[in-house]
């Protein structure tokens, strides 16, 4: 009895792994076609969404741990940090700084995106192929629409860049404004009359809901 309870125990392990190679393997391989890439982010979050569609407004750190899970890992953050900023004050900031300022930013982009997700009403979203291809490209631009039975169709372009053999989105921009230059008209109002301290502070109050 005790041997078959060990089978079981080997065979729902082994199972399990299984599962998880061949999930890592398909995250692996979108990871080379942007485009791919876009759609597999997407697929995941609007699943996640569906599942948990009549609990997302009282429970909000559903969708923090779905971006958490399907969007964080698949952005340049360091890219993403570094251009949000003015490039002398990122330059002269310390190490610690760039750091924290990565975290608190990471913050406050997935509570955007989050807080955003939390009205998803069967939406959905359709990416366009990338004109005259992405081989040999390091930046591209991808296109797609997002549409819904209660809302207007919204134009969304995303912009992501080849990080060794993988692509990473650092940006995109819905009708036209982008997100990266929406944070940096901000930071830049801040920083105008006052340091990366006073911003880091103010990012962080923020964030804690201060």
């Amino acid at each position: 009895m005790r041997i078959n309870k060990l089978v079981a125990t080997f065979l729902l392990v082994s199972l399990g792994w299984l599962v998880s190679m061949n999930a890592y393997a398909q995250s692996r391989a979108v990871q080379s076609d942007p485009v791919a890439l876009l759609q597999y982010i997407a697929n995941n979050m609007i699943a996640g969404l569906k599942a948990n569609k009549a609990t997302l407004k009282t429970k909000p750190q559903i969708v923090f741990r779905l971006a958490n899970r399907y969007v964080v890992p698949y952005a340049d953050l360091p890219e993403m940090s570094r251009r949000v900023l003015p490039p002398q004050i990122w330059n002269s900031a310390t190490p610690s700084q760039r750091m924290q300022f990565q975290k608190e930013f990471t913050t406050t982009l997935i509570r955007t995106y989050a807080s955003a997700l939390t009205s998803y009403q069967d939406q959905t979203v359709q990416f366009y192929p990338i004109r005259g291809g992405y081989q040999g490209l390091r930046t591209v631009e991808v296109r797609s629409e997002i549409t819904g039975s209660e809302t207007q169709p919204i134009q969304v372009t995303y912009r992501l860049m080849r990080v060794g053999s993988v692509w990473r989105l650092y940006d995109l921009s819905v009708e036209g404004v982008s997100m990266l230059e929406s944070f940096r008209s901000q930071y830049a109002e801040i920083l105008s009359s006052g340091s990366m301290e006073q911003l880091l502070q103010r990012m962080s109050q923020h964030n804690r809901g201060r």
